[in-house]
């Protein structure tokens, strides 16, 4: 019988990577959670998916992505299980909500470093089996945020935005190889990420942008009522790892595929207006006046 396709999965130990591996691996796939608690992470996939302990579908490797050396030896361990993987998707990462002037830069450092740096040493370990197999495709999730920068998610914002133009560079770069990339831009989904306790907070309700925050809280509050189950985003995962194109972008969810339309076919001003309405911001100079009279009663 012929092996089962695998997938390296980071960060699947919970959300969208835990809902990922579950439903790849009820599909046939090999799947390889990389995660910084492994025998936990494992523990959890094996029980949501109701495999056995003993199961040969399911392994976990160590991995932070922050430190050298566990990036190293996750690549070792990985080659170790499956030889080069048929899939890597990148799907840890962390989010920081605040306006760039109350977000500190140590914060900025963080965000980067796992969300884009990490992943970008992994992806260069994993390379050259990958290269060698002659085969393979590279997931990186990504967001709205990469699609548009989004008001008090700069940081997050951003490093979607180069994680997007980084999968675009490295596709044409490695196509020759026979190895793929997708970008998955993911929409809402019910997950920690969107909660208050799923992302490093550093809003102010009280300083110069609390309507900006304010605002955006009651509108982000709607959302997460709303937002979609991460087994939606699961099957959507299952179907682009198919993919036989070089370099692929899918949207799951609807608020993703509007936004991604919308990029496409609205001029940057008016994608920009729309933007600010939907985020319940204020209008352009809005927030002069008061900003104006907070300053005088400081210094009175």
């Amino acid at each position: 019988m012929a092996e089962p396709r695998s997938v390296v999965i980071t960060g699947a130990s919970r959300g969208l990577g835990l809902a990922s591996a579950v439903h790849l691996h009820q599909l046939g796939w090999h799947v390889i959670g990389a995660m910084r608690t492994p025998d936990a992470g494992l523990e959890s996939i094996r029980i949501a998916a109701g495999a056995a302990s003993d199961d040969p579908r399911l392994s976990a490797v160590q991995l932070d992505l922050t430190d050298p050396e566990s990036i190293a030896s996750a690549a070792k361990a990985i080659e170790e299980l499956v030889g080069a993987p048929d899939a890597l998707v990148h799907n840890a990462g962390i989010a920081a909500v605040g306006c760039v002037e109350d977000v500190e830069m140590d914060v900025w450092q963080q965000v980067f470093t796992t969300n884009l740096f990490g992943p970008v040493a992994l992806t260069k370990a994993l390379l050259p089996s990958m290269r060698a197999a002659g085969c393979g495709r590279i997931v990186i999730i990504s967001s709205e945020g990469g699609v548009r920068g989004m008001a008090a998610i700069s940081a997050y914002s951003a490093v979607k935005g180069a994680s997007e133009r980084w999968a675009e560079a490295m596709s044409n770069e490695i196509a020759p190889f026979g190895i793929g990339v997708t970008v998955i831009v993911t929409g809402t989904f019910d997950t920690d990420i969107i909660t208050d306790a799923g992302a490093m907070d550093f809003r102010s309700f009280e300083g110069p942008y609390e309507p900006i925050n304010s605002r955006i809280d009651q509108r982000g509050r709607l959302a997460i009522r709303i937002a979609g189950p991460p087994e939606r985003f699961a099957r959507g995962l299952a179907r682009a790892l198919d993919d036989t194109a070089p370099f692929t972008r899918h949207a799951i969810g609807p608020d993703a595929h509007m936004l991604v339309l919308a990029n496409r076919l609205l001029p940057g001003r008016a994608l920009q207006h729309i933007t600010r309405m939907a985020m319940g911001l204020p209008r352009f100079g809005a927030l002069r006046e008061r900003n104006v009279r907070q300053i005088d009663d400081r210094r009175s």
